[in-house]
C-alpha cells in the first residue's frame, strides 16, 4: 500500500514516472486494443446499418420521384400533342373562314359496320342535326343527332354516308360513298373514260347544302376500268384522320354567329 501510494504520489507531482509510463504503454497497448475490438466492431456494424437503411430509404424516395417526374413528363407530351392539334385546327379554321366550335370525343359506337363518334358539344352551343364535321386535315362527317350536351357524329366512311364531291383539278363532280372501312370511300358513278387520275384531290363541291364547298375530302388511290361495264371501279382515302383525331371542328354553313355559352333557352328550360 504504501509502494502504491507512493508511486502515486510521485507520478502526480514529479516527471520522474513519465519514461515508464511510456514504455509500460508498448506493452498495455495490445490488451487496450483487444479489448475495446468488440465495441468497436458493434459500433461499425451498427453505423453501416444505419447507413445502409438511409441509403435504402433515399434509393425508395428517389425512385418514387423518378416516377412521378415520368408521369408528369407524360403528361407534358401529352399537353403538347394536344396543343398542336389544336392549333393545327385553328389554323384550318382561319383558312376556311367559317364559324366553327371546337368539340372533343367522349365514344365511339361498338356497333359492326356503323361508323358513329359521341362529342361534348350539343344543342345548348347552338350545334344541331347536318352541321358539317372536320379535323385539321378535312371532312371527317357530319352531326347526325345533336343532344343537350352531346352530339353523335356520322363519319363520311360510314355505309349509309354519302358525300357530294368535285375532283379539284377539273371540277368534276360525283359521289363518294361510305364502305364501312376508315380508309376507304367509293365513286360509284364515274364511266371508264372520266378524266380523272390517281392522287386527285376530292373536295365538297357544296350540293346538298350539307357541306360548304371546298372542304378536302379524300384522295384518290386506285382506278379500276370496267370494260363492258358502264362504270368504274375506283377508291380513294380520306384525308382526316378518322382513326386518330380526338378534336373537331363543327362548322357554321350560315351567318348566324357561333353561341360561346349555352343558349338562353336552355337556361330557361333548366
Amino acid at each position: 500500500m504504501l509502494l502504491s501510494l507512493g508511486l502515486i504520489f510521485a507520478d502526480q507531482y514529479t516527471d520522474r514516472l513519465k519514461p515508464l509510463r511510456a514504455f509500460l504503454s508498448i506493452f498495455v497497448y495490445p490488451v487496450q486494443y483487444i479489448a475495446n475490438a468488440p465495441n468497436q466492431l458493434v459500433n461499425s456494424i451498427s453505423g453501416n446499418l444505419d447507413r445502409y437503411q438511409q441509403l435504402l430509404s433515399e434509393n425508395k424516395a428517389l425512385k418514387s420521384k423518378e416516377l412521378v417526374n415520368d408521369v408528369k413528363l407524360l403528361k407534358f407530351s401529352a399537353l403538347e400533342a394536344e396543343n398542336i392539334r389544336l392549333r393545327s385546327l385553328l389554323d384550318s379554321s382561319f383558312k376556311l373562314g367559317e364559324q366553327f366550335l371546337i368539340s372533343e370525343l367522349m365514344s365511339v359506337s361498338l356497333a359492326p359496320y356503323e361508323h358513329v363518334v359521341t362529342v361534348n358539344k350539343g344543342s345548348r352551343f347552338g350545334v344541331y342535326g347536318g352541321q358539317a364535321v372536320l379535323d385539321a386535315k378535312g371532312i371527317v362527317g357530319q352531326v347526325k343527332q345533336a343532344l343537350p350536351l352531346s352530339s353523335q357524329i356520322i363519319l363520311i366512311t360510314d355505309p349509309n354516308h354519302a358525300t357530294p364531291v368535285q375532283l379539284n383539278r377539273n371540277g368534276l363532280q360525283t359521289i363518294a360513298l361510305g364502305t364501312g372501312r376508315l380508309n376507304q370511300l367509293n365513286l360509284p358513278f364515274l364511266p371508264n373514260n372520266a378524266d380523272i387520275k390517281k392522287g386527285d384531290l376530292l373536295i365538297t363541291s357544296g350540293l346538298g347544302g350539307v357541306f360548304p364547298q371546298g372542304y378536302p375530302v379524300a384522295v384518290v388511290e386506285s382506278i379500276v376500268e370496267q370494260p363492258g361495264k358502264p362504270f368504274a371501279v375506283i377508291k380513294a382515302r380520306p384525308t382526316a384522320a378518322l382513326n386518330a383525331s380526338r378534336e373537331f371542328l363543327i362548322v357554321w354553313n350560315s351567318d348566324q354567329v357561333v353561341p360561346l355559352q349555352p343558349l338562353e333557352s336552355d337556361k330557361n328550360a333548366e
